[in-house]
């Protein structure tokens, strides 16, 4: 492993927030600090480092907004840019000096980060055109592996990765297509985030593939990922692929009931690839191990229709995109785009339109061969990358190498899926490596708090710089900073709507297809408080049940209940099909945990039949076949 950085490393967000709180540092102070680190760039990290004066600019504007008590949650917090995001004023290159522009405007999600009072520090060496998955493809040179510089730090996303394993900055942005956003940060011992497409705005970025391109999220921790989201995230109507926020339905870091755990899918064993790393196969077999200890459930499923997904991005029409992104400038300047990049980009001519919606339609088969899989699980764990290559052998080999790196990660935004890649471990070489976690579209905050939760059960140091892993810690009243990322409590959900059903709408039974139609999940199988009685009101069947709570004079029951989410969206068309004399109102579970439930009129169990006895509909169904 390297040695440790300078004492002026910077350390997750938490603890140079803290630095401020305490006047220990400010944001005029961390700017020297660190523009005199990043001078010495032997592993080629930066493409354009902003000069001083530009930087105590960003830190006095920050520390003026601050006193005047503007609410800046990322207040002095220093940032890198992968260059093919704008910053206003800087050249954008795309790792190709004759593409250059140099933009009027930032980003939008650049300029979301400098609102809440982060500082950009400077752009960062990138695979030319965000075309590669290994750091390499550059003619501002190979950026190096943190940790070891005969060792690729993996790409695209290659300049923000290493910078913030160096400690330079406290997070990163790259762009994810194909796994730029994970793979580096698999390679560099970081959490790499890529959230789910259209959630974080993709104005001024240079595209890759525009329909799956992300920003994504270089972090120390998973507690700083979702910091940067809460002020990143949000729809942009300037976007065309930005989408509106949805809630994210049961939170499998955060049961709602202490007897709940995960289930996470694991490929098959024939499956998994590490391509001849024996100390990546060892340390994704301790992973599982630590998911298993956590209280998660592995279940094994069937990986190659992942795999025939991940193959439609470079060996279908996919690659057409790359070539539509930049088709004007290709076309004239070809022989500016490097070697490997041109070719893969040029052989894009070869697919026609109907190639194209070939693809599509094979897409949609499988996508809904993969989504099966959430029916069994709550996530899936892979390896980020099955190996690391050195420098000079992916130079040697670099279209077969790069396919390589992508095994795990090039299916991800064809379908749809919200991934963050989390540190799990060293190589006996002294090299990281990394798993990632996976969940359909919208689960971004869940992965990212079982991600945390990963990170604490590892203890591993932060990036490169050695720096102790340690819970967020907060400021204290009065300290000139704000916000903190915001951490659901059991039982709470985004977006969704709990409601507790009690009779035919109980799994397996006749009218549950009423919840799982409407995208429903079942949370937990638990009971009311022990005030409250069950009837099987009068009528043809299926007989509906009755549920009232009582006097504190009368005698009550806890009754099962299953706890089912909906999306808000699904929730009022679902209590519309409610029959009078039953409705909807609020319960209380044996835990104290109020939700949404059926409830009945008073006046309509006076000639029901009281089932209270039974302790739910599925002891009164029993009593009935066997009467």
């Amino acid at each position: 492993m390297n040695k440790l950085l300078p004492a002026e490393s910077l350390g997750d967000i938490p603890s140079l927030l803290q630095r401020y709180a305490s006047g220990e540092l400010t944001p005029s102070l961390m700017v020297q600090k660190v523009h005199a680190l990043m001078q010495d760039d032997p592993g080629n990290v930066w493409i354009h480092k902003l000069p001083l004066e530009t930087l105590k600019g960003y830190a006095f504007a920050a520390e003026t907004r601050n006193k005047s008590g503007v609410e800046l949650p990322l207040y002095g917090i220093p940032f890198a840019i992968k260059d093919n995001i704008d910053l206003a004023g800087i050249p954008t290159t795309a790792a190709c000096p004759a593409f250059a522009y140099t933009p009027q405007y930032h980003a939008m999600v650049v300029q979301r980060l400098i609102d809440a009072g982060a500082i950009p520090i400077g752009k960062t060496n990138l695979d030319q055109f965000a075309t590669g998955l290994n750091g390499t493809r550059s003619p501002y040179g190979a950026c190096r592996n943190a940790f070891n510089p005969e060792y690729i730090s993996g790409g695209s996303s290659s300049g923000s990765a290493v910078a913030l394993a160096k400690g330079l900055v406290c997070f990163s942005l790259g762009t994810d297509t194909a796994g730029s956003g994970r793979v580096p940060a698999a390679f560099n011992n970081l959490i790499g985030y890529k959230p789910t497409r259209g959630s974080l705005s993709t104005r001024g970025v240079v595209p890759a593939c525009r329909s799956l391109d992300c920003v994504s999220i270089f972090a120390l921790t998973a507690a700083d990922a979702e910091r940067i989201l809460e002020v990143t995230t949000g729809y942009d109507a300037e976007d065309i692929y930005s989408r509106r926020g949805e809630g994210y339905g049961k939170d499998s870091a955060v049961p709602c009931l202490p007897e709940q755990n995960f289930r996470f899918g694991v490929p098959r064993n024939q499956q998994l690839q590490f391509f001849g790393n024996q100390e990546s196969e060892r340390l994704f077999t301790e992973a599982v191990a630590k998911l298993q200890a956590l209280g998660g459930e592995a279940v094994e499923i069937d990986f190659a229709p992942f795999l025939e997904a991940a193959r439609l991005l470079y060996e279908g029409p996919w690659v057409a995109e790359r070539y539509a992104a930049i088709q004007q400038f290709f076309d004239l300047h070809g022989d500016q785009v490097i070697a490997p990049v041109r070719e893969i980009i040029g052989g894009a001519k070869r697919y026609s339109a109907a190639d194209a919606y070939n693809g599509l339609y094979r897409l949609r088969a499988l996508k809904r061969e993969t989504d099966r899989a959430w029916t069994e699980t709550d996530c899936m764990l892979t390896p980020t990358a099955g190996t690391l290559y050195t420098v000079e052998a992916m130079q040697q080999d670099p279209i077969r190498l790069n396919a390589n790196l992508g095994y795990y990660t090039n299916f991800m935004n064809l379908l749809d899926y919200a991934a963050v890649a989390v540190p799990a471990g060293f190589q006996k070489d002294g090299l990281p490596f990394g798993i990632t976690l996976a969940g359909p579209a919208r689960q971004d905050q869940p992965l990212l708090r079982l991600a945390g939760r990963i990170q604490q059960a590892y203890g591993l140091p932060l990036g490169a710089t050695g720096i102790p892993l340690q819970k967020e810690k907060e400021g204290s009243p009065g300290k000139p900073f704000h916000g903190s990322s915001q951490v659901l409590q059991p039982g709470q959900s985004s977006g969704q709507i709990r409601v507790a059903v009690c009779g035919a709408h109980l799994s397996g039974l006749p009218l549950n297809g009423q919840l799982t139609s409407r995208r429903g999940r079942l949370v937990a199988s638990t009971t009311t408080s022990p005030d409250y009685r069950l009837y099987a009101l009068p009528g043809d069947p299926p007989k509906r049940p009755g549920l009232i709570r009582v006097d504190r004079d009368e005698q009550g029951a806890a009754i099962e209940v299953e706890v089912w989410e909906l999306p808000v969206g699904e929730f009022g068309s679902f209590v519309a099909g409610i029959p009078a004399p039953l409705g909807i109102g609020t319960i209380t579970l044996e835990n104290g945990e109020a939700v949404q439930s059926f409830l009945c009129e008073r006046y309509a169990v006076a000639d029901a039949e009281d089932i209270s006895r039974f302790e739910g509909w599925r002891g009164y169904l029993r009593q009935l076949r066997n009467s």
